[in-house]
Formats: structure tokens, C-alpha cells, sequence
């Protein structure tokens, strides 16, 4: 019988102690708080930005927006990212993806300080992960890490299969993987005999953005399967259902499975606050 692993439970347990923190840096004076900006009004990016609000909230970091129309300049957002990396009183800075095609994202990206880039995707913060010299992880890599902290003791020698190769997920998260000394293999949907690879694994971590991926046949039974698809299904009636990259009911030899809802994603939430808080622990060294 798969256990099912719950992301949501343990965000919430992550929250109470993230809130804790949030107290312990006001006793030291630091007012924890998270720059979000959001440019044009993309309907998906506004339920982010208001589910992130809400969440930093809950456990006291101040939650500041910014909401920029869909015609701005490059310029003029690189002008209010320097403004924000100058301000001491904000220690976390957020830009919501994706951001209007006149905008580089890459360039806006860069321009965040590392010790305030939240979302851990500044190429020097890219190195310190790559090199295990510390610095901002990004938030949903690590929220599958310590996820599979709860059901693994001892990664070493492990063998896990990455299927997704993004600079959002599926590198960091091998990295991350590698770095506890696992077996690692990166794949992607083009990976020739990508289902034989994926029977070696002990740890599969989906992340390729295709609905019902992994089946059945690709798991050994025993293995741990991190399911961070997203996908948005129309159902014959006309609603949408969301569902993961793993074929979740042919998976029941598996030993443990993240849900999809309420796996990674709300992991990813919960470490986003964490880092912020991170980020602010930085401004009293």
C-alpha cells in the first residue's frame, strides 16, 4: 500500500516554526519582510501573488506589492528593482514569472542581490547550489528535499531519476540529490528509453509538465515518487481537474507518492516564507 505523502501537512508544520523565527528577528530588531511585483494582470500569476500574500501574513512577514501595468519598460522595472535591493527594510524580493515578452527575464532576474533573491534563481545563488557553498535555494527543489527528508534516512548511494530538466526544478533538485550523495540521472521527455531508466530508480522526482507521465510500469515497487507536475486537465463535463506528471492510480506499489493537489506545491509556498526569513537573518551579520 503507498503511503501518501502529504505536502501540505508538513508547509503547515514548516510555517509554525517559520513563524517563530519571524518572532525571534523582532526581538532583534528586523521586521521580516517580502517584495512581491507583479507585471501586467495574468489571471494565473494574480492567484499566486495573492496566495503568497496571504501565506506571508499568516506566519507575520510584512508582504509589500508591487503591480506594474503590462506595458512596462524593461527599464522601468530594473529602476524599481534597484530601488527595492537599496531599501534595508526589505529583505526579500520577488518577481512573478512569466513577465510580459518586451521584459528579459534573465536580466530582471539578475538584477535581484543574491542575499535578497527569495526564489533562488540569481546565477550567483545558481553557483553557491551548484558548488554546496550555501546561498538562497529555490523553493520548490527544496521543498522536495525535505519532503523526502521525511520518509528517507540515508540518501547515500540512493538512485534517483530527475525527469525534467528546467533551471527551476529539475537541475537544482539533482543537484540538491546529488549533494546528498544519491546516484543521480537527469532526463527529460526525449530521453530515449526514459521508462527502462526510470525502473532503476529508487526516488523519482517528476517535474516535465506532462500530464500522466510516469505509469505504473515505469515504477519499482518501493520506490519514493515526488510528483511536482502541475497540469490542467478539461474534463469531458467542462471543468478542470489538475493533475500531476505520475498516473498516480496505477502506482499503488510504490512506497510513497506526493499528491497532486497538495504536495509540492504548497512546499513550495512554505519555503519561499523560509528563505525570506533566511534572507532577513542575513541583514543582522
Amino acid at each position: 500500500m503507498t503511503a501518501i505523502l502529504r505536502g501540505d501537512l508538513v508547509a503547515r508544520e514548516l510555517d509554525d516554526a517559520t513563524r517563530i523565527e519571524v518572532e525571534r528577528l523582532r526581538a532583534d530588531g528586523i521586521d521580516p519582510s517580502l517584495a512581491v511585483v507583479l507585471v501586467g494582470e495574468d489571471p494565473a500569476s494574480e492567484i499566486y501573488v495573492r496566495r503568497k500574500r496571504l501565506a506571508a501574513e499568516a506566519v507575520g512577514i510584512r508582504s509589500i506589492e508591487h503591480r506594474l501595468g503590462a506595458a512596462t519598460s524593461q527599464q522601468s522595472l530594473l529602476a524599481l528593482i534597484a530601488t527595492l535591493n537599496a531599501d534595508p527594510g526589505i529583505h526579500g524580493i520577488l518577481v512573478q514569472l512569466p513577465l510580459p515578452p518586451q521584459i528579459a527575464s534573465d536580466e530582471v532576474l539578475g538584477a535581484i542581490t543574491p542575499h535578497k533573491d527569495v526564489d533562488g534563481f540569481h546565477p550567483v545563488n545558481v553557483g553557491r547550489l551548484s558548488t554546496g557553498t550555501g546561498g538562497l535555494i529555490p523553493c520548490t527543489p527544496l521543498g522536495c528535499m525535505l519532503l523526502l527528508d521525511r520518509v528517507i534516512a540515508d540518501f547515500r548511494g540512493l538512485k534517483a531519476v530527475v525527469i525534467g530538466k528546467s533551471n527551476i526544478v529539475g537541475k537544482p533538485v539533482a543537484m540538491l540529490l546529488l549533494e546528498r550523495e544519491c546516484t543521480v540521472t537527469i532526463t527529460h521527455i526525449h530521453t530515449r528509453g526514459l521508462p527502462e531508466i526510470a525502473r532503476t530508480a529508487d526516488i523519482i522526482v517528476a517535474a516535465a509538465g506532462s500530464p500522466g507521465l510516469v505509469r505504473g510500469d515505469w515504477v519499482k515497487p518501493g520506490a519514493v515518487l515526488i510528483d511536482v507536475g502541475i497540469n490542467r486537465i478539461a474534463r469531458e463535463d467542462g471543468k478542470t481537474v489538475i493533475v500531476g506528471d505520475v498516473a498516480a492510480n496505477e502506482c499503488d506499489h510504490a512506497a510513497v507518492l506526493t499528491p497532486v493537489p497538495r504536495g509540492v506545491g504548497p512546499m513550495t509556498i512554505a519555503c519561499l516564507l523560509r528563505n525570506t526569513v533566511q534572507a532577513a537573518r542575513l541583514a543582522l551579520a
